[in-house]
């Protein structure tokens, strides 16, 4: 609920900003609040998570994906993100959020996700996430076919370092 504002501005910009492509870049601009700050006064680490998945909202707006959802009566769920923290975000420093769809497999998506600062990229991610349907995964292929052709036959393949991030989850599975 702390970020509602943020959430119906990035709603509202979505409404009244540009459509993009499966393959764009999302960008949101954002500033660091004293709310969001942590004891070292920068950018607390879990307000880093709580503002990607506003990029991500952002991206599934503007690129048609969410008509797709609802037209399937979808939802999106996370299965995962990695994160490299590289330098603090001060407060009230402005920021842009920078989020793009790498490519996908018969189950996830993958998405890098880039928070770039007045002195360079402040935080890396790579998440993977993905359609349900009453609680199971769906592939995403057949679910972005309306809006990407080449979409149904897996379109970008996933990055090589998903079958790794697999390898490395199913050590931790059960």
């Amino acid at each position: 609920m702390n970020l509602i504002f943020r959430l119906l501005c990035v709603i509202l910009g979505a409404w009244r900003g540009k459509a993009l492509g499966l393959e764009e870049v999302s960008r949101v601009c954002f500033r660091v609040w004293p709310l969001d700050l942590d004891l070292n006064l920068h950018l607390t680490n879990s307000r880093y998570l709580a503002l990607m998945d506003l990029g991500r909202t952002d991206l599934i707006l503007r690129s048609g994906v969410w008509r797709a959802m609802r037209a399937q009566r979808l939802g999106v769920v996370l299965g995962g993100s990695a994160l490299r923290f590289r330098r603090p975000l001060a407060p009230f420093a402005r920021f842009t959020l920078e989020t793009r769809l790498l490519g996908w497999d018969e189950r996830w998506m993958y998405v890098e996700q880039v928070f770039i600062g007045p002195e360079g990229i402040a935080c890396k991610a790579a998440m993977r996430a993905g359609f349900v349907k009453a609680g199971k995964l769906v592939p995403p292929g057949p679910v972005l076919a309306g809006l990407r052709p080449d979409a149904a036959a897996y379109g970008p393949p996933a990055p090589s370092w998903a079958l790794d991030w697999a390898a490395l989850e199913a050590q931790f599975a059960g």
